[in-house]
C-alpha cells in the first residue's frame, strides 16, 4: 500500500481557506441592496448632540442677531402695555361717567347673614327699632355689616325671581308664553323706572336737600318684589286665602319698612338745616314721605292686577 495513500486516508481533509478582499472604504458591497450609513453614525457617537426640535440640530444664532432681536421685542411689549394701560383708563373713565361703577359695588357687598337679616326686616319691620345707617368716617359702612343699608342684591334678585314665578303662575293657568314672560318683565321695569322719575320730580319741586340717591331709590323700591313674590307663591300653594293674606301682611310691611326707612333720609334733613317740625316746607316733606310709603302697596296690587298673576283658583 502507498503511504501516501494512507497518509491521505487517515488524515481528515482539512478546508480550504478562502481569502476574502477587504473592500475599499470607498467602495460598496456589490451584494449589498443598500448602503450601509451605521458607520458614519457610529462614528459620531462620541460627539456632544446639540438640543434642537425634533432631534435636528439647532440652529446657532450669532450674538448680532441676538442684539438686534431682543431691543426690538422689548419696545414692542413696552409698547402694548402702555397701549392697554391708557386703554383701561380711558374706558374707566366714560363707564364711570355714565354708570358709577365704584358706587355699584357698595351696594353689592352684601352676603348670606345680611340677606337674611333684611328679608326678616322687610316682613316684620315691627320688632326694629334702631333704624340709623352706620357710618364710618363720614361714609356709610358697607351693607354685610349694617342691616339698615340699602343694597341692590336683594331687588336685582327679586326683580328676576318675581318675573320666574309670575311665569309660573301664568303657566298654571295653561296662559304661558315666551312672549307674555318678556311682557312681564319690561312691564314691571317701566311701573319701576316710573316711579323713581316722579319721586325724583317730587324731591325737587319742593326743594328738598337730601343725601338720598337715585340709586338708593331704586334699592328701596326694588324691595317691593319681594312681597310680590311672597303674595304669588301663597296663592298657588293654599289659594286665594293665603294669597289674600301674605299679600295683605307684605303690603303693611313695605309701609312700614318705607315710612321708617325714608323719614330718616327726607325728615331728618331737614332737622340738621334747623327748620322748624310744623314748618311749611318740614309738612311738604313729610308728605312726600308717606305718599311714597302709601304708594307701595297700591303699587303692589296694581301690578299683579294688572298681569293676571295673581289670579287664583278657590
Amino acid at each position: 500500500m502507498n503511504p501516501g495513500g494512507l497518509a491521505a486516508v487517515g488524515t481528515p481533509r482539512q478546508p480550504s481557506k478562502r481569502r476574502v478582499p477587504v473592500s475599499q472604504p470607498g467602495m460598496a458591497d456589490p451584494h449589498q441592496l443598500f448602503d450601509d450609513t451605521s458607520s458614519a453614525q457610529s462614528r459620531g457617537y462620541g460627539a456632544q448632540r446639540v438640543p434642537g426640535g425634533l432631534g435636528y440640530p439647532a440652529a446657532s444664532v450669532s450674538p448680532q442677531g441676538a442684539f438686534l432681536a431682543d431691543p426690538v421685542s422689548n419696545m414692542a411689549m413696552a409698547y402694548g402695555s402702555s397701549l392697554a394701560a391708557q386703554g383701561k383708563e380711558l374706558v374707566d373713565k366714560n363707564i364711570d361717567r355714565f354708570i358709577p361703577v365704584t358706587k355699584l359695588k357698595y351696594y353689592f357687598a352684601v352676603d348670606t347673614m345680611y340677606v337674611g337679616k333684611k328679608l326678616g326686616l322687610l316682613v316684620f319691620p315691627y320688632l326694629h327699632q334702631d333704624w340709623e345707617v352706620q357710618y364710618q368716617q363720614d361714609t356709610p359702612v358697607a351693607p354685610r355689616f349694617d342691616v339698615n343699608a340699602p343694597d341692590l342684591y336683594i331687588p336685582a334678585m327679586a326683580f328676576i325671581t318675581y318675573v320666574l314665578v309670575a311665569g309660573l303662575a301664568l303657566g298654571t293657568q295653561d296662559r304661558f308664553s315666551p312672549d307674555l314672560l318678556g311682557l312681564q318683565a319690561s312691564s314691571a321695569l317701566a311701573w319701576l323706572t316710573v316711579e323713581v322719575l316722579a319721586i325724583l320730580l317730587s324731591l325737587y319741586l319742593i326743594t328738598v336737600n337730601t343725601d338720598l340717591s337715585t340709586i338708593d331709590l331704586v334699592a328701596f323700591l326694588g324691595y317691593k318684589y319681594v312681597g310680590m313674590i311672597g303674595g304669588v307663591l301663597m296663592g298657588l300653594l293654599f289659594g286665594k286665602i293665603g294669597y289674600y293674606l301674605v299679600l295683605g301682611w307684605c303690603c303693611v310691611s313695605i309701609f312700614v319698612f318705607m315710612i321708617r326707612t325714608l323719614r330718616l333720609k327726607i325728615l331728618a334733613e331737614a332737622a340738621a338745616e334747623g327748620i322748624p317740625v310744623r314748618g311749611a316746607r318740614n309738612q311738604l316733606r313729610m308728605y312726600l314721605t308717606m305718599a311714597v310709603a302709601a304708594a307701595q302697596p297700591l303699587l303692589i296690587t296694581a301690578q299683579l292686577v294688572l298681569s293676571e298673576t295673581g289670579r287664583v283658583e278657590g
